[in-house]
């Protein structure tokens, strides 16, 4: 069975730091496209970044570009999200997902882990 089980989120300062870290069991990231959402209380789900394994090609949500940082470990199946920087408004539970390049949607999510920034 696919799964993608995240770890790594917690309670931080502003201006702080945090890695999010999503490892996939049941399928490799080798022909998917992986990707970070989140989604804050009486807010809807908002995608922050993504990366291609086709061509390594990212893409960044204006309000998170230059402070997040998207990679993976193929070794290890394990997707990351580097957070710095972080601000209050960053506060939302934190979703890493999949998709075989070229799909329209992710089809494969995690649980969620919530992401608490205080001020």
């Amino acid at each position: 069975e696919a799964q993608l089980v995240e770890s790594g989120g917690g309670l931080v300062q502003a201006g702080g730091s945090l890695r999010l870290s999503c490892r996939a069991s049941g399928f490799t990231f080798d022909d998917y496209a992986i990707g970070w959402f989140r989604q804050a209380p009486g807010r809807e789900r908002e995608g922050l970044s993504c990366l291609s394994s086709s061509d390594g090609s990212t893409y960044y949500e204006d309000s998170v570009k230059g402070r997040f940082t998207i990679s993976s470990d193929d070794a290890k199946n394990t997707m990351y999200l580097r957070m710095d920087s972080l601000k209050p408004e960053d506060t939302a539970v934190y979703y890493c997902a999949a998709k075989p390049n070229g799909a329209a949607t992710f089809d494969r999510w995690g649980q969620g882990t919530q992401v608490t920034v205080s001020s």
